[in-house]
């Protein structure tokens, strides 16, 4: 059976919601969302519809704003957007039941309309105009809206053809989709087609999608390996995954990660520091999601001014811990032994693998049970404190140090301000 799938995105999702706070048009004002105590280097977050028409890009950093343009700066607020980004949820969900709903991104959602439009009375372009202006008159956010016979086809919808069309809607299938943008250009204007992919496919003379389609599979499968697969169906305008396939799919191992751009050039012992303070609020989600790690994986870039391959490597617990003391003293010896001690460092990402439940904790000779137990009791207890009385309530000493990092992401939500300290 033919499904048919609507994919809705918030127009210029956290700019519309600082215009709704302040009473402003989202489509005529000019704002953008970008911190105003960083450089102008730093990147707006979002730009508001009025300001992309005048042709600023949407991810552009403010210095690239040329002068004679107005506008407002809004600080952002993580915590407020992810407020009303559960309100547009909310208002999807008096329509759509949750398990054909799949919510892509904070402003951005695949829904599976094909069982409700008979129920309705209504064609896919009614409803997503339904949903579409209710969300406008109870938030205030407008939107737009890809139609589509495949969940690839709902989003190249949206992403190209809605963007021509005057109510915001954009319809395809199979059909249709090899008749209008085939042969569209650029082709990094399809979902999943980066400048990287774009750049291998130009090097071997292939520039849209027709070409894809037709090139020599034998090409492809060199280029792009098992990938090559998903990238010739999409050429052809199919996707075989449905939404229940979204839902029903559990991965073979689980990992948490954290990562930061650092502010600064920082110095060996200071990225030391860092890492440590990922590493110790690292095991604090561990111990609050009751799971264990058996091994940390550090990725350490080095300075923007040096044309140097980064620092990787991975360490091993001698058992599955979400012992702090354990896994900051793990992470340290593997970060002594991966990182050049003379080269500046600029970015970092530490990751747990192989996260599993705390039920199948085990211990070897070398641990004390007692002990053990007593630090996940004290972990809780802090958990406890920071669910009370906020992050930054309960502090080690290093993060009290010099170029530490901890108390100001506390403050955050995905590396940006939450508004709400």
């Amino acid at each position: 059976m033919e499904r048919t799938y609507l994919c809705i995105d918030l127009k210029s999702f956290y700019a519309s919601v600082e215009c709704v706070e302040r009473g402003l048009d989202p489509m005529k004002a000019r704002l953008v969302v970008a911190d105003p105590n960083r450089s102008e280097k730093t990147i707006c977050l979002a730009v508001s519809p009025a300001l992309k028409a005048m042709g600023v890009p949407g991810r552009c950093r403010v210095f690239e704003i040329p002068d004679g343009i107005q506008y407002e700066m809004a600080e952002p607020r993580m915590q407020l957007y992810i407020d009303y980004s559960a309100e547009v949820y909310g208002i999807y969900l008096k329509y759509i039941a949750k398990e054909d709903i799949h919510v892509y991104s904070i402003d951005e959602a695949f829904i599976d309309v094909t069982d409700y439009l008979p129920m309705y009375g209504m064609t896919a372009k009614e409803l997503g105009k339904l949903l579409m202006q209710d969300v406008l008159e109870q938030i205030g956010i407008p939107s737009a809206c890809g139609i589509g016979t495949n969940l690839y086809l709902a989003k190249v919808a949206l992403d190209i053809t809605a963007k021509h069309a005057e109510d915001r809607i954009g319809i395809l299938d199979e059909v249709l989709y090899r008749k209008t943008l085939w042969d569209h250009r650029p082709i990094t204007d399809f979902w999943r087609i980066g400048k990287g992919i774009a750049a291998r496919l130009e090097a071997a003379g292939i520039r849209t999608m027709q070409e894809v389609a037709e090139a020599d599979e034998n090409l492809l499968y060199k280029l792009f390996g098992i990938d090559a697969e998903l990238l010739i169906d999409h050429a052809w305008g199919r996707e075989t995954v449905e939404i229940r396939d979204i839902k029903a799919y559990r991965p073979k191992e689980n990992s948490i990660s954290g990562g930061q751009v650092l502010p600064r050039d920082y110095e060996f012992g200071e990225g030391k520091m860092i890492a440590k303070e990922m590493a110790d609020l690292l095991s604090l989600e561990l111990v609050e999601k009751g799971c264990l790690t058996d091994s940390v994986t550090l990725h350490v870039g080095y300075s923007n001014r040096l044309n140097k391959g980064p620092a990787h490597g991975t360490a091993h617990l001698t058992t599955a811990s979400n012992s702090a003391r354990r896994i900051i003293a793990c992470t340290g010896q593997l970060y002594d032994r991966i990182v050049d001690p003379f080269t500046p460092i600029r970015r970092m990402t530490l990751t747990f693998n192989h996260v599993t439940d705390e039920a199948f904790r085990q211990y070897d000779l070398f641990t004390d049970p007692l002990a053990m137990e007593k630090e996940r009791s004290l972990m809780k207890a802090m958990l406890d404190i920071k669910e009370k009385y906020g992050k930054n309530a309960v502090l080690r000493g290093m993060d009290l140090q010099k170029g530490a990092t901890t108390i100001e992401r506390n403050q955050q939500i995905g590396g940006h301000k939450s508004g709400t300290a």
